[in-house]
């Protein structure tokens, strides 16, 4: 049934034809840009589970059998940062290839990857932020250098991602958070450290967790509303100044006033 939800979001933003959701934009927009890059051309209608695909390339969308290709390789992607995230945090390759072991058999997980879902989206950003929050804080011994911007500009952008999916990607942010709270009270009681030198620690983490993921997460929104340029099912959950913006609106170009 999901599969059939989200597929057809993902031929309403190849036909650019604007619908509404519960969800933030991130995952279906991703879902249409890849069917459209792999030659779909949103003419499917998703009517109900199970109606077959025929002619239609809904392979870039759908990885199947021994196709990889977006939900499939996102899916993939969490057995290599799972692995990382415990190698990291444990130092212990046969606990880190346990992990991986785990995952790779888990049936769950892949049966999530093989259709056109926001799950394996959202665990893929959900664990790159983990594992992106987990390196920046083994490069904790050298802060600013070139690793430690990298991998927390990372987790920013891991955390737009997230909550670009899914409002359940919120508690990753509150992960990083506590993570980040714990690490600027402990510098704070450093008395080696000066005011100023915790200023900057302070100033580098509103930056790369605070405002990139909101400016990330904004511009979103703003491709969403600048690609779906045409009327759809979502009009009516929209005002009227709203709706006259549409391309085959009723109401559109027609002047309403505030």
């Amino acid at each position: 049934w999901d599969e059939t939800h989200f597929g057809k979001m993902g031929s309403y933003y190849i036909n650019r034809t604007f619908f509404f959701d519960v969800h933030p934009p991130l995952g279906k927009m991703l879902i249409g840009l890849v069917g459209y890059l792999s030659g779909y051309d949103g003419t499917f209608p998703f009517q109900k589970p199970g109606d077959r695909y025929e002619q239609h390339n809904y392979v870039g969308m759908r990885g199947v059998r021994l196709y990889r290709l977006f939900c499939a390789f996102l899916g993939s992607c969490l057995v290599p940062f799972a692995y990382l995230t415990v190698l990291e945090l444990s130092k212990s390759l046969p606990a880190a290839l346990l992990t991986a072991f785990v995952l790779i058999f888990d049936t769950g997980c892949i049966t999530l990857s093989q259709y056109i879902l926001l799950d394996p989206i959202l665990m893929f950003f959900l664990m790159g932020a983990v594992l992106s929050m987990v390196k920046c804080n083994s490069c904790a011994d050298r802060p600013f250098s070139a690793s430690w911007w990298f991998w927390l500009s990372l987790t920013g952008v891991n955390l737009a991602g997230a909550m670009g999916v899914k409002f359940v990607g919120l508690f990753v942010v509150l992960l990083v958070g506590l993570n980040t709270v714990y690490d600027l009270w402990d510098l704070l009681g450093n008395l080696s450290l000066s005011l100023v030198m915790f200023g900057k620690h302070l100033l580098a983490r509103v930056l790369c967790l605070i405002l990139l993921p909101l400016a990330l997460y904004t511009a979103i929104f703003a491709v969403h509303f600048t690609v779906l340029n045409k009327s759809g099912p979502g009009d009516g959950f929209f005002s009227s100044a709203f709706q006259s913006q549409l391309i085959g609106n009723n109401l559109h170009n027609v002047s309403v006033p505030e």
